[in-house]
């Protein structure tokens, strides 16, 4: 399996960045000209809105000691701690189901089979349209009609997998269409099959460069998991609406659920742009 895959090894470091010209085009000077404008402004925009709600909350009260001081206690934290464990597991379900539907309906749009690539591509189609919060209500609502009454654990993770095994397919399917068509062909040259050639050989190339756009689109279904409060998972957000409940500091709760977002989202872009980056290097 070494001789196809090591084949291309210096034309697939010239193509590491073929999956993503797949997905958009790369912007040429006066389009990142603009860009660096339009990111200036936002941040801007961004750190008055900011100033503005802090002067707001100082104005009434909200940045006192006293309002603060139960989050420097452990139980709090410890609480949010729980919610957090809870989301994680949910995503990480999520991520799994997503990734692994998403990686067969990929491989079904690149199927000379219609009758595999018709149903995949519709899927995809379909499922892109659809917000995952309708998809929720759908499995909350409708199934249990049907008989069909997930644990309240299955009640988020189906939606979310089936919401984003569309993103998913697209994300493979590109990284798939940016190896070069000589590595499936030196496969079959030595007796694979086409399936077998996809998946030794194929496969892990496109996920290698597509890995920044995966790691992107698991942080947004990570966002996602706060549609738990639907359903009534005890995630983050669900949790610290509970605790606002308890303790009527509602604002303080939702800053430091906020926080926490931030720093798990920020480490996910960060190390999105880390392995994008090696990816481009020589």
């Amino acid at each position: 399996m070494k001789i196809p895959a090591m084949a291309g090894r210096t034309a697939g470091r010239a193509a590491h960045g073929g999956a993503a010209r797949l997905l958009f085009d790369e912007p040429g000077p006066r389009a990142r000209r603009r860009i660096r404008a339009a990111t200036a402004i936002t941040v801007l925009a961004g750190a008055a809105l900011l100033a503005l709600a802090l002067k707001q909350f100082a104005d009434n009260g909200q940045l006192a000691a006293d309002r603060w001081r139960p989050y420097g206690t452990w139980p709090m934290w410890r609480y949010l701690l729980e919610g957090l464990r809870s989301t994680l597991q949910a995503a990480v379900v999520s991520i799994a189901l997503a990734m692994a539907a998403g990686i067969l309906l990929a491989l079904g749009r690149l199927s000379p089979s219609r009758w595999l690539r018709l149903p995949s591509a519709a899927y995809v189609e379909v499922v892109r349209t659809i917000p995952a919060l309708l998809l929720v209500y759908v499995v909350l609502f409708a199934l249990p009609r049907y008989g069909v009454d997930l644990p309240l654990f299955w009640k988020l993770v189906v939606p979310l997998s089936v919401s984003n095994a569309a993103a998913f397919a697209e994300i493979f399917r590109a990284g798939i269409r940016s190896v070069e068509r000589g590595q499936l062909e030196a496969g079959l040259s030595i007796g694979l099959t086409r399936g077998r050639a996809m998946r030794l050989i194929v496969l892990p190339q496109a996920a290698r460069r597509v890995l920044p756009s995966l790691v992107s689109q698991s942080a947004g279904l990570l966002k996602d998991t706060s549609l738990g409060f639907v359903v009534s998972y005890a995630e983050l957000l669900y949790s610290g609406k509970v605790l606002a409940n308890y303790n009527h500091l509602l604002i303080q709760t939702y800053l430091v659920i906020a926080l926490i977002y931030l720093v798990i989202n920020a480490s996910l872009a960060k190390l999105a742009r880390t392995l994008e980056a090696r990816q481009a290097a020589p």
